[in-house]
C-alpha cells in the first residue's frame, strides 16, 4: 500500500485502553490494547499506532491537547484515528478544529474498557473510526455507536453514555 492509504492511530488513553485491578478494583493504564485489536480483528490496513500519552481525558490539560494538535499537523498521513476518553472528547475535537489540519481527523473512545472482553464497544467504536477515516472527507468527526458526527454537532448525553446529534 502507498503511503497515501496509511492511517495514522494516536492513541491518548481514555476507558479504551483502561485495566481492571480485580483486587482493589480500581482503573488503570498499562499499556494500549490496540496491537491486539488490529490482530484480532484481523486487520489489513496499513497503520501506524503512536502513543501520545495515557491518561484519563477528565485529567487532559491544554498543554495535552497541544500535543495531540501538533502530532495531527506533523503527520505525514491524511487519515487520522485519535483513541480519546469519551468525557472531553468533544472538546479535543474543537481544539483540532480551530486549526483547519487538511486531513481527516476521527476522534473515537469506548464506554467500556477492551480488557472487559465483549462487553467492550472499543472494537466496534474502533472498526467505525477506521471505515469512517477510509471515507470521509477531510475534517474533525468523531466517531461513536457506530455513527458518525462532525465534531460541533455532536454532544455525550450524560445519562445515557450515548453520543447523539446537537
Amino acid at each position: 500500500m502507498s503511503d497515501s492509504n496509511k492511517i495514522q492511530i494516536y492513541v491518548t488513553g481514555g476507558t479504551f485502553d483502561k485495566e481492571y485491578n480485580y483486587i482493589t478494583g480500581q482503573l488503570y493504564f498499562k499499556d494500549t490494547h490496540l496491537p491486539e485489536m488490529f490482530e484480532r480483528g484481523r486487520s489489513t490496513l496499513d497503520v501506524d499506532i503512536k502513543t501520545l500519552m495515557m491518561l484519563d481525558s477528565l485529567q487532559m490539560s491544554e498543554a495535552d491537547r497541544e500535543i495531540i494538535i501538533y502530532s495531527c499537523k506533523k503527520s505525514d498521513y491524511k487519515r487520522i484515528v485519535l483513541t480519546h476518553g469519551t468525557d472531553t472528547m468533544v472538546q479535543t475535537a474543537a481544539a483540532l478544529a480551530k486549526h483547519n489540519i487538511p486531513k481527516t481527523i476521527i476522534l473515537t473512545g469506548a464506554m467500556i474498557p477492551y480488557a472487559f472482553g465483549t462487553s467492550s464497544d472499543g472494537f466496534f467504536n474502533l472498526g467505525a473510526a477506521l471505515a469512517f477515516a477510509q471515507t470521509l472527507p477531510h475534517g474533525v468527526y468523531i466517531a461513536m455507536n457506530g455513527r458518525y458526527h462532525h465534531w460541533d454537532k455532536v454532544q455525550k448525553n450524560t445519562k445515557t453514555g450515548y453520543f447523539e446529534p446537537i
